[in-house]
């Protein structure tokens, strides 16, 4: 039962979720925390952190470590928790494979006209709404620590939090330097 309710959850995300792996976050962590309770919070941003480490979409990636997390916290082997992952990250993907290959000759025939055009232009705030939501719920304390637990993690926290948006947005340090920077300051200030 929890793998077809892992394929309809996964499914929908992945045809609604517009904006990327980014903008499925919020979906996913709402789907899969919230309401399903397949996952802690706690968990759900280790796997974040993992996806945006592994090569590969963040979404499909997120998915994948959700299916197995989902079906290992239920009580199933290693075996049973391959097959959810198999079974999340195909019904994340299928909506997108099955409207590329209906619309494909569509798109390129009908692309200019105003119509196109006009759905396209309504749809690039709500990716930005559903980026923003997915920033927004991964500022949480156990991403930043709490200054009223430990006050040393959440200045820190904060701090490389500054110094990594700096060093990307003003100074143009590649992203996977900062991570590695952040990575590295973490472990030495933090343990």
């Amino acid at each position: 039962m929890i793998y077809l309710q892992l394929f309809y959850t996964f499914f929908m995300i992945g045809l609604f979720g517009f904006g990327g792996g980014y903008g499925m976050l919020s979906l996913i962590q709402t789907e899969t925390v919230v309401n399903h309770h397949w996952l802690s919070s706690a968990e759900f941003t280790n796997i974040v952190a993992i996806s945006q480490m592994t090569p590969g979409p963040i979404g499909i990636n997120s998915a994948t470590y959700c299916g197995y997390t989902a079906i290992h916290n239920a009580g199933g082997n290693m075996i049973m928790a391959v097959l959810g992952s198999l079974t999340a990250t195909t019904a994340l993907i299928l909506p997108s494979l099955i409207l590329m290959i209906m619309i494909s000759r569509l798109f390129m025939k009908y692309m200019k006209t105003m119509v196109v055009q006009s759905v396209f232009g309504a749809l690039r705030p709500v990716v930005v709404g559903l980026l923003a939501a997915a920033t927004l719920l991964l500022c949480n304390a156990e991403n930043f620590g709490s200054p009223d637990v430990n006050g040393w993690q959440f200045g820190i926290s904060l701090f490389l939090f500054a110094a990594t948006f700096v060093g990307t947005m003003f100074m143009k340090i590649n992203p996977i330097r900062m991570i590695c920077y952040a990575a590295i300051a973490g472990l030495v200030l933090l343990y």
